[in-house]
């Protein structure tokens, strides 16, 4: 590869921006490193959601972790909502640097790029619930709810995970193959 290939492979591959050619590997270290970052914290983020979903919230419903499922669910949320609330900071300081790095600004301007807008919605969604929703509103609330009908309160928080993790998903899949060129519209 010549010196002026690494720019092209990296415009290519959706990497570059409309800002300065990029002649050496070297000028992208930061960037590399705010994407395996970046990737890193969405996979703790999300992994975790697919697990609330998926594993602990069906067995907390189904009482499989104690009889109090209230309490149970509490145990868990407690030690996993800092790891999600890290995640979705690295996740959204990564994201901005990558953007701003690599000017991609014009991507949100083209539907061709709705993974973007899309990754940006997650997030928001995300920061909401954790930083604001969830220990200022919800937790009072869902807490009285879950105390008078554990039942109703655990199939609702179940739902709301099964939709947050479907646009999660869907949003992971845009991303990886609309950042690679693979178009959708």
């Amino acid at each position: 590869m010549q010196k002026g290939d690494t720019a092209a492979v990296l415009a290519n591959a959706g990497i570059a921006g409309s800002g300065e050619p990029l002649s050496d590997r070297s000028i992208m270290d930061d960037v590399i490193f705010a994407r395996a970052l970046h990737v890193l914290a969405v996979v703790i983020w999300i992994g975790g959601v697919a697990m609330a979903t998926t594993v602990i919230l069906p067995a907390v419903r189904r009482g499989d972790l104690g009889g109090d499922r209230l309490q149970a669910f509490q145990a868990i949320e407690r030690r996993f909502v800092w790891q999600a609330r890290t995640a979705v900071i690295i996740v959204g300081l990564t994201g901005f640097y990558m953007t701003w790095r690599l000017d991609l600004w014009d991507r949100f301007q083209a539907i061709t790029f709705w993974w973007m807008h899309a990754m940006v919605g997650v997030w928001l969604l995300f920061a909401f619930i954790l930083f604001v929703a969830e220990p200022f509103i919800m937790h009072r609330h869902f807490h009285q709810k879950a105390t008078e009908q554990p039942g109703i309160a655990l199939a609702r928080l179940h739902r709301a995970h099964w939709v947050l993790l479907t646009l999660s998903l869907i949003t992971i899949l845009g991303a990886v193959a609309g950042s690679q060129g693979w178009p959708f519209f």
